[in-house]
């Protein structure tokens, strides 16, 4: 068996070494090397052709985001970034991201030795995912802002309480290469889309930021919900990275809860929980999607829904970073199409008509 080669890029020595004894720990992986900065980490990937890197924001001599900008365009190689659990950043692994990183790791500022070591099984994992991950996909054409002063949000007409297609409703979960592939599925989506429900596994501190970038790619309004609201037409709700999103039909209208019960999957929010909640409450108004990510999360939930009636869609194999989520689903025989992620918004207005005239 072919072992996983790491270089770690960091310029921290104690994580290099924690990185170094978590990852050795592991038979199918090999640390081939270590770099205190990228300028020493370019030449080594010359010499060693690594299968995955562990890449530092913050080092000397170059930043990781340029590191990770020249490496995208020069050797597209599997990354998985080494972030902070702070706003700033949420933002700098987004773009990094956006920029084809596969997933990232949390760089704790205490406990460093117990933290990483407590996760060593996820970073593991994630280890294992990047090296099998279809890179030429992660960074899909970038989605470009809609700058504010050329094409205006729109809002749904205040003559209109929000009620057209008022039984129809989108769920849509998504996990590794999922920032990305979000942003490309809602920047297709109008105005007029009926509220549009997404799990991303995303930890909390990143919420605020991801849910700002998918609003300024889309005509709809992207929030965290709050637990209460009622789901309105136009509108995208992003489950906060530290609660379980669930729908609930009242008085003929869909209103979200919030729980804050145990993790489902190992994923808190989880997408199986959502997809269960509006099968319940939605039968065949729904329209059900799974896009890139690893794990099975959502492949029942999917599977649920498309026994009520439920359109079902998953992005294919070709354009996932990893077809773990909507494998899962197309193994279980619940997906009614299997789409690349450019044609997945088209879909999704294509069923929204045929709901409504069904209706």
């Amino acid at each position: 068996m072919n072992k996983i080669r790491v270089l770690i890029i960091d310029d921290s020595a104690l994580v290099r070494k924690i990185l170094t004894e978590v990852l050795t720990s592991s038979p199918d992986i090999e640390v081939i090397g270590t770099a205190a900065d990228p300028l020493i980490a370019r030449e080594m990937i010359k010499q060693l052709n690594p299968d995955v890197l562990t890449l530092d924001i913050e080092m000397p001599h170059m930043d990781g985001i340029t590191f990770l900008r020249n490496l995208m365009r020069l050797r597209p190689t599997p990354v998985i970034m080494i972030s902070t659990l702070t706003e700033k950043g949420a933002e700098v692994t987004l773009e990094a991201l956006s920029l084809g990183a596969v997933d990232f790791i949390f760089k704790p500022k205490v406990n460093v030795v117990k933290t990483l070591n407590d996760y060593a099984d996820e970073i593991i994992a994630k280890i294992r995912v990047a090296a099998k991950a279809n890179v030429r996909n992660i960074n899909y054409r970038p989605v470009k802002s809609k700058s504010d002063d050329i094409v205006p949000k729109t809002v749904p007409s205040p003559k209109s309480p929000n009620t057209d297609n008022s039984n129809t409703i989108i769920a849509l979960g998504a996990s590794t290469g999922g920032t990305e592939a979000i942003k490309v599925v809602a920047k297709g989506l109008n105005a007029e889309t009926p509220p549009l429900f997404i799990t991303q596994h995303l930890p909390a501190a990143f919420s605020v930021s991801f849910v700002q970038h998918v609003d300024m790619v889309t005509e709809m309004k992207a929030g965290i919900p709050t637990h209460g609201e009622i789901a309105k037409k136009g509108h995208i709700y992003l489950a906060p990275g530290d609660k379980h999103m669930l729908v609930v039909r009242e008085n003929g209208q869909y209103v979200i809860h919030l729980s804050d019960s145990d993790p489902v999957n190992r994923h808190k929010p989880a997408v199986d929980v959502l997809f269960q909640s509006i099968a319940e409450c939605a039968g065949k108004n729904a329209i059900a999607i799974l896009l890139t990510g690893m794990g099975a999360d959502g492949a029942i939930g999917m599977k649920q829904m498309h026994d009520l009636g439920a359109k079902t869609l998953i992005q294919d194999e070709q354009s996932s970073v990893v077809w773990g989520m909507p494998g899962a689903a197309y193994k279980l025989g619940c997906t009614d199409y299997v789409l690349p992620i450019d044609d997945i918004a088209n879909q999704i207005q294509t069923l929204i008509k045929q709901l409504k005239h069904s209706n």
